[in-house]
Protein backbone atom coordinates (compact mmCIF):
# COMPACT_ATOMS: atom_id res chain seq x y z
CA UNK A 1 0.00 0.00 0.00
CA UNK A 2 1.29 3.38 -0.83
CA UNK A 3 2.04 6.00 1.93
CA UNK A 4 -0.57 8.44 1.99
CA UNK A 5 -0.42 11.68 3.36
CA UNK A 6 -3.05 14.00 5.60
CA UNK A 7 -2.54 17.86 5.34
CA UNK A 8 -4.53 18.73 8.70
CA UNK A 9 -5.18 22.73 8.68
CA UNK A 10 -7.26 24.81 10.99
CA UNK A 11 -9.92 27.06 9.12
CA UNK A 12 -11.85 29.84 10.26
CA UNK A 13 -15.35 29.00 7.97
CA UNK A 14 -15.33 25.31 7.19
CA UNK A 15 -18.18 25.83 4.46
CA UNK A 16 -16.08 28.64 2.70
CA UNK A 17 -12.89 26.72 3.20
CA UNK A 18 -14.47 23.24 1.82
CA UNK A 19 -16.03 25.37 -1.37
CA UNK A 20 -13.02 26.80 -2.09
CA UNK A 21 -10.73 23.52 -1.98
CA UNK A 22 -12.99 22.03 -4.26
CA UNK A 23 -13.11 24.58 -6.12
CA UNK A 24 -9.37 23.79 -6.92
CA UNK A 25 -10.02 20.24 -7.32
CA UNK A 26 -10.34 18.54 -4.17
CA UNK A 27 -13.39 16.35 -3.72
CA UNK A 28 -14.82 16.00 -0.58
CA UNK A 29 -14.82 12.62 1.06
CA UNK A 30 -18.20 12.60 3.59
CA UNK A 31 -17.15 9.40 5.09
CA UNK A 32 -14.56 11.24 6.95
CA UNK A 33 -16.49 14.96 7.15
CA UNK A 34 -18.62 16.11 10.11
CA UNK A 35 -19.84 19.65 11.08
CA UNK A 36 -16.23 19.98 12.42
CA UNK A 37 -13.85 18.56 9.46
CA UNK A 38 -13.99 18.39 6.04
CA UNK A 39 -11.70 15.85 4.13
CA UNK A 40 -10.78 17.07 0.84
CA UNK A 41 -9.37 14.51 -1.14
CA UNK A 42 -6.78 15.15 -4.19
CA UNK A 43 -5.65 11.60 -4.92
CA UNK A 44 -5.74 8.62 -3.65
CA UNK A 45 -2.37 9.21 -1.52
CA UNK A 46 -3.17 13.21 -0.87
CA UNK A 47 -5.58 14.21 1.65
CA UNK A 48 -6.06 17.65 3.32
CA UNK A 49 -8.34 17.57 6.42
CA UNK A 50 -10.23 20.89 7.00
CA UNK A 51 -10.87 21.29 11.13
CA UNK A 52 -12.67 23.97 12.22
CA UNK A 53 -10.29 25.65 15.55
CA UNK A 54 -12.09 24.10 18.42
CA UNK A 55 -11.61 20.46 16.77
CA UNK A 56 -7.75 21.58 15.40
CA UNK A 57 -7.51 22.46 19.39
CA UNK A 58 -8.06 18.11 19.86
CA UNK A 59 -4.83 17.30 18.49
CA UNK A 60 -2.34 19.96 20.04
CA UNK A 61 -2.20 22.29 23.15
CA UNK A 62 -0.65 24.82 21.15
CA UNK A 63 -1.88 27.79 19.81
CA UNK A 64 -3.31 28.34 16.42
CA UNK A 65 -0.79 30.17 14.22
CA UNK A 66 -2.62 33.15 12.21
CA UNK A 67 -1.59 32.09 8.16
CA UNK A 68 -2.21 35.26 7.14
CA UNK A 69 0.75 37.02 9.12
CA UNK A 70 3.06 33.95 9.93
CA UNK A 71 4.17 30.97 8.21
CA UNK A 72 4.25 27.87 9.29
CA UNK A 73 4.71 25.21 6.74
CA UNK A 74 4.66 25.74 2.69
CA UNK A 75 3.25 22.76 1.26
CA UNK A 76 3.63 22.33 -2.44
CA UNK A 77 1.78 19.68 -5.02
CA UNK A 78 2.63 18.73 -7.97
CA UNK A 79 1.10 19.31 -11.54
CA UNK A 80 1.08 17.64 -14.89
CA UNK A 81 2.12 20.61 -17.07
CA UNK A 82 2.98 24.61 -16.67
CA UNK A 83 -0.64 25.22 -18.04
CA UNK A 84 -2.09 22.95 -15.58
CA UNK A 85 0.04 24.91 -12.77
CA UNK A 86 -1.45 28.19 -14.25
CA UNK A 87 -5.21 26.66 -13.82
CA UNK A 88 -4.60 25.79 -10.07
CA UNK A 89 -3.51 28.95 -9.18
CA UNK A 90 -6.25 30.73 -11.51
CA UNK A 91 -8.76 28.24 -9.84
CA UNK A 92 -7.40 29.27 -6.28
CA UNK A 93 -7.75 33.45 -6.97
CA UNK A 94 -11.14 32.36 -8.55
CA UNK A 95 -12.52 31.21 -5.58
CA UNK A 96 -11.35 33.90 -3.38
CA UNK A 97 -7.51 32.39 -2.49
CA UNK A 98 -4.80 35.23 -3.30
CA UNK A 99 -2.45 34.28 -5.90
CA UNK A 100 1.12 34.32 -6.59
CA UNK A 101 2.23 35.39 -2.90
CA UNK A 102 5.44 34.07 -3.68
CA UNK A 103 7.41 34.34 -6.61
CA UNK A 104 6.54 32.76 -9.81
CA UNK A 105 9.69 29.90 -11.02
CA UNK A 106 10.81 29.16 -14.07
CA UNK A 107 14.15 27.37 -15.15
CA UNK A 108 12.41 26.19 -17.97
CA UNK A 109 13.17 22.74 -17.36
CA UNK A 110 10.80 23.90 -13.52
CA UNK A 111 7.58 25.87 -13.61
CA UNK A 112 6.35 26.91 -10.18
CA UNK A 113 3.95 29.41 -8.57
CA UNK A 114 2.11 29.46 -5.20
CA UNK A 115 -1.63 30.94 -3.73
CA UNK A 116 -3.17 31.23 -0.23
CA UNK A 117 -6.43 29.63 0.88
CA UNK A 118 -8.79 32.31 2.64
CA UNK A 119 -6.77 31.43 5.63
CA UNK A 120 -3.74 32.06 4.34
CA UNK A 121 -1.88 29.08 4.15
CA UNK A 122 0.28 28.82 1.49
CA UNK A 123 1.05 26.99 -0.56
CA UNK A 124 2.91 25.76 -3.98
CA UNK A 125 2.22 24.27 -7.45
CA UNK A 126 5.20 23.11 -9.23
CA UNK A 127 5.55 21.20 -13.06
CA UNK A 128 8.72 19.74 -13.65
CA UNK A 129 10.48 18.22 -16.89
CA UNK A 130 12.19 15.20 -14.66
CA UNK A 131 14.21 14.25 -17.77
CA UNK A 132 15.46 17.90 -18.54
CA UNK A 133 15.98 18.82 -14.72
CA UNK A 134 17.99 15.51 -13.96
CA UNK A 135 20.29 16.71 -17.43
CA UNK A 136 20.33 20.21 -16.10
CA UNK A 137 22.01 18.82 -12.68
CA UNK A 138 24.24 16.19 -14.48
CA UNK A 139 25.62 19.12 -16.57
CA UNK A 140 26.14 21.31 -13.15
Amino acid sequence: MAKMIFINLPVSDLARSTAFYQAIGGEKNPQFSDDTASCMVFSDTIHVMLLTHDKYRQFTSKKIADAKTTSQVLICLSADSRDAVDNVVGKAQGAGGGADPGPKQDYGFMYGRSFEDPDGHHWEVMWMDVAAAQSAMAQA
